[in-house]
This record gives C-alpha cells, structure tokens and sequence, in this order.
C-alpha cells in the first residue's frame, strides 16, 4: 500500500506537490492534529518535499543545459 502511495506522489505536478506541501505545514502549525496524524503528515511531508526538490534539480538542469548549448 504504501508503494501505491510514492507512485501517486511521483505522478503529481510540482504545483500540486508543492500545494499539498503547504497545506501539510499549516495544519501542522496550527497543532489541531492528533499526534498520529501529524506523524502521519511529517512523513508525507518529507516526501513532498524530496519530490519537489528532485523536480526542481531536474529543471535547474535542463536550463543550464540549454544555456550551455547556446555559448
């Protein structure tokens, strides 16, 4: 089951992750969650995030090798 989840996750557009990832940090802020559930949202958080980050890293990339190829 959890498989399942990371593959959604990799399926999702950097905005959308993003979008989640934020949402996780306000109802995290705010401390209405019971702590199973803010257990739960700081793992889906970190993966969030290392998904954004790779998405980002890939894009940086991309545009330095297109700047690259254009000197």
């Amino acid at each position: 089951m959890k498989e399942e989840k990371s593959t959604n996750e990799t399926k999702l557009s950097f905005e959308e992750a993003y979008k989640q990832l934020t949402e996780i940090v306000k109802k995290m802020e705010d401390g209405s969650m019971p702590l199973a559930e803010s257990v739960a949202a700081y793992e889906k958080g970190i993966k969030l995030k290392a998904y954004c980050e790779q998405v980002l890293k890939e894009a940086e990339l991309k545009i330095s090798t297109i700047a690259n190829s254009d000197k």
